[in-house]
Parts: structure tokens; sequence; C-alpha cells
């Protein structure tokens, strides 16, 4: 179930911010943040989720099992361009553009059920396994006493008068 976008005109940079906003979640809740999200590489991408989710649907895998396992932005090409500067001169302007990749995988409901379980792992006492979370410690309040340290100016000599 992947889905590919090459080419779009916006910087990898940017796209980046939207895309590790929807990495690891559910296709859902993702579309949900896409829809909202007041960024210009959220539409694109909410398109490339769309058609990642219909390629799963084609293979026959439901939409509330889908995850977003993995979302890539590269660097695509670079179209380089000027701009005329003072004095006859140039001054080059990069225009750069992304290929985004999108992979979503199915949840492994099963395995996480056998997984819990399975019990204790080996090396791990029952007690400890069974034990309740510990609580975490308090930390002490070190206070440090600053020592001012005062600087006498020297005194002024008076000018002796002739």
């Amino acid at each position: 179930m992947k889905a590919f976008l090459k080419n779009y005109r916006q910087s990898p940079r940017k796209v980046r911010l939207v895309a590790g906003l929807i990495k690891g979640k559910d296709v859902s809740k993702a579309l949900v943040e896409l829809n909202f999200l007041a960024k210009r590489g959220a539409e694109p991408i909410q398109k490339l989720l769309l058609s990642a989710i219909s390629n799963a649907k084609n293979m026959g895998i439901e939409k509330e099992n889908l995850f977003i396992k993995e979302i890539r932005v590269d660097k695509g090409i670079v179209m380089k361009r000027m701009m005329p500067a003072a004095m006859g001169t140039g001054h080059r302007i990069n225009k750069r553009t992304s290929h985004v990749t999108l992979v979503l995988a199915e949840k492994d409901t099963k395995a996480k059920l056998s997984k819990n379980l399975r019990g204790p792992r080996k090396g791990v006492s029952q007690t400890v396994a069974n034990s309740s979370p510990a609580l975490p410690k308090k930390e002490k309040v070190v206070e440090k006493k600053i020592k001012k340290t005062v600087v006498k100016k020297p005194a002024k000599a008076k000018a002796v008068k002739k």
C-alpha cells in the first residue's frame, strides 16, 4: 500500500513539517489533522493519503486497520532561475521540488494480544513483573547560597597645592 507524489513544487523542508505530524498515526486521525492544518503542503499530502487508502482497498484491506508506517519527503529537481539585481548583476533563485513517498501498513492486533498473554519476559521475576509501576522519586532541590563579593573602589587621590 504505497503512494508517490513526484515533483511537488514546494521545498522539502516545508513539506517535512506536515509529514512529521502524521507519521505513525491511524489513517482516520491523520485525515482529520490534515483537513484542519493551515499549511500549503497539507492538501497534496491528504490527496496522497487518500490515494494510498484506495490502493489498500483494491488489495482488500479495510481502512480501519491501516496506519501510516512511513512517510518520506525527499529532494526533487531544483529549477534554477535568475533575478535581476543592481549594476547589471543577477542573483540565483532555486525553485525546489519534493518527492513524497507514503507507505501504509495494517495493524497487527493478533500479535499484540498474544504478546500480552505470554506473561513476563525471561529473567524477570514474577514479583517484579506483577508489581505496580514505580512512582517517580522526588528530586532534591539544592539551594546554593551566592556569596556577594564587595569590591572596594580605590579612594581618589587629592591634588596637592603648591
